[in-house]
């Protein structure tokens, strides 16, 4: 889209007018400005929205978070006053499942959403009435254990590039040329925040970092350790160190350009479990490990679940399967999506790890 045909309070044209006035702005301001607009303004999700998540898909994702949460709450003795705490809720579907699977097990926790966009907050309450909302952990409850779920939350948190130029490290930014926004290096010497083993990188390597991502975890796992309880963490992403851009967009279910219109389209970026992992360590919460998706599922039985689920509704057999086959399946999210899993230290067991 050229300057001439964008709206005038559009995203677009506000970038624009700043990287006029000031320079080309970071990546990571890019992309929190960006999906700050965007989950602002609309419902993404669904058909009709951008994407679709894992909890849309099949019931069956749900009931084995909440079986798994239900087991590890037993394990640890069944108390009382527990906090079920859900990180960017969607639509609430999730939440819906996971707590009617652990209502089976005598597992009725107070419910609370960390989530921002009122839009969605009003789509959540309609599906988990009595859920309070947050717009950060901050304010969750410090006593009593928590379990704490965040699917396809830490992927939309904004992250910093840094490029090996033929003059060292930068900060990668996006700037305007020839009518557009483009990446651009920026002028400032970086090599101190790069790692010491990935300074000697080739020109045009890019290293990524989600300080977002480092500081949630950070509070999840002194949650964990102060209060005790459980954590999963639920992503695409990978569990051993890259470098390279992983910048994506989606709209209308297809990915676009990442810088072809800010604000109008779903920006996310794979996230790193691996530098996540000696985060929560570092607190003294217990990491239990990070897994495909498609492993962790097996695990915990979504097969069988499959079947009697099948059995039940014969009619719907081939929808189950074909939903199963999309969470677990390795072309599509059983590979790609990680499951990470965290405890208090005195929290015992953790299944599918």
């Amino acid at each position: 889209m050229t300057s001439q045909a964008r709206p005038e309070g559009s995203l677009a044209s506000i970038f624009e007018r700043l990287i006029a006035s000031h320079g080309p702005i970071s990546v990571s301001h890019y992309m929190a400005e960006s999906n700050a607009r965007y989950y602002g303004g609309r419902d993404p999700l669904g058909e009709q929205g951008d994407f679709i998540t894992a909890p849309e898909i099949s019931q069956m994702f749900g009931e084995l978070i909440g079986l798994w949460l239900a087991d590890m709450w037993v394990k640890a003795g069944r108390e009382d006053l527990v906090h079920y705490v859900e990180l960017g809720p969607g639509h609430g579907t999730l939440a819906k499942d996971v707590l009617a699977t652990t209502r089976r097990y005598g597992l009725e926790p107070k419910v609370h959403f960390v989530e921002t966009s009122l839009i969605l907050r009003d789509i959540q309450l309609a599906t988990v009435s009595q859920a309070k909302f947050h717009d950060d952990l901050s304010t969750v409850p410090p006593y009593g254990p928590v379990l704490i779920v965040g699917n396809e939350f830490l992927d939309a948190l904004p992250v910093r590039q840094l490029v090996m130029t033929g003059d060292g490290w930068r900060e990668r930014m996006v700037g305007w040329r020839d009518g557009q926004f483009a990446f651009v290096a920026g002028d400032k010497p970086m090599d101190s925040a790069v790692p010491e083993a990935m300074r000697a990188a080739g020109p045009g390597t890019i290293v990524e970092t989600c300080p977002g991502a480092a500081a949630s975890l950070y509070e999840i796992a002194g949650r964990l350790v102060k209060q005790g309880g459980a954590a999963l963490l639920i992503d695409y992403g990978h569990h051993a160190p890259r470098t390279g851009s992983t910048l994506q967009a989606l709209r209308q279910h297809r990915m676009v350009d990442a810088l072809a219109m800010p604000g109008e389209a779903d920006l996310t970026a794979h996230v790193d479990f691996s530098a996540l992992a000696p985060i929560a360590q570092s607190r003294g919460a217990r990491w239990l490990g990070t897994v495909p998706q498609g492993h962790w599922l097996r695990q915990l039985g979504i097969e069988v679940r499959a079947e009697r689920l099948a059995r039940v509704a014969p009619e719907h057999r081939e929808a189950i399967f074909a939903a199963m086959e999309r969470l677990i399946g390795e072309g599509q999210m059983g590979a790609l999506f990680k499951v990470m899993g965290l405890a208090g230290p005195d929290w015992r067991g953790g299944e599918g790890f």
